[in-house]
């Protein structure tokens, strides 16, 4: 069987840069063991798998080299941009995705993509121990969503100079951790990085589903809802962020850096 398949750095407008992710366009579902194994073979932080159903909507569910996630902010971005660049569909054309997380959209608009997602909560809490340990700083503020830490730091030289420790980090009751901080760039406001080692993604370049919480947690910060701001990982990326109500629009680019099939 010839699979399709696709990878595109997402939230970027020049090829190695931004966030790789896989994306496999398919007739109909795979079985979930192979999904998986394809994930691994790949080797991104994610790799989308995308069929299209009887109403015109997609199933898209994502994977990283070891296990499923509930939401992927750059594979959906990366995913659409396939749709339409592909002539699958239209860029006027909104697209509707069932996934884990619920009806997830996207638009084609002012020559980006934008992608409607849900808002993620955080509440503060006090500080682990072992966290402080794990970054070797400790934090201005700490939130915590569902799943992941939101560790505001006190400058981006400080967000950019964290050196984690990822076995400390996996040991930790969330599975994720944000790090974050006001932006020193000019037209930025904030910027942050994403460690996810207990998914098997030690730092993620640029991630979307990270900043449905970063949104809200500046927004009451810096009393607005709009937003420009920078992964600052590696290989790096800009993210557009604005909140409206229990929704957070996401908009980025994407470039196709390879495209074949695999042969399993």
């Amino acid at each position: 069987m010839n699979i399709p398949i696709f990878t595109v750095d997402a939230f970027t407008d020049e090829p190695f840069s931004g966030n790789p992710a896989g994306v496999c366009v398919l007739d109909s579902p795979l079985d979930e063991k192979l999904m998986q194994n394809i994930a691994f073979e790949m080797n991104l932080s994610e790799t989308a798998f995308l069929n299209k159903k009887d109403d015109g909507s997609y199933g898209l569910r994502w994977f990283t080299p070891v296990v499923e996630v509930d939401l992927c902010g750059h594979a959906t971005l990366a995913s659409s941009h396939i749709l339409w660049e592909t002539g699958k569909e239209d860029k006027s054309t909104e697209l509707h995705f069932n996934t884990r997380s619920g009806l997830l959209k996207a638009n084609f608009k002012n020559g980006g993509i934008e992608l409607d997602f849900p808002l993620i909560e955080s509440k503060p809490i006090e500080t682990p121990k072992g966290l402080i340990k794990a970054l070797g700083v400790e934090p201005v503020n700490l939130f915590k969503t569902g799943w992941n830490y939101i560790a505001e730091l006190d400058s981006e030289k400080t967000v950019r100079n964290v050196k984690p420790d990822y076995d400390l980090l996996q040991a930790l009751e969330a599975w994720g951790t944000i790090i974050t901080a006001k932006s020193a760039m000019e037209g930025y406001d904030f910027v942050s990085r994403f460690f996810a080692p207990a998914k098997g993604v030690k730092e993620d370049p640029v991630t979307g589903s990270a900043h449905c919480a970063l949104a809200p947690y500046w927004m009451n910060r810096f009393g607005k809802n709009k937003f420009k701001a920078y992964q600052a990982s590696e290989r790096g990326g800009t993210v557009g962020v604005r909140v409206d109500g229990n929704r957070v629009y996401i908009t980025g680019n994407a470039v196709t850096v390879l495209s074949g099939s695999m042969n399993v």
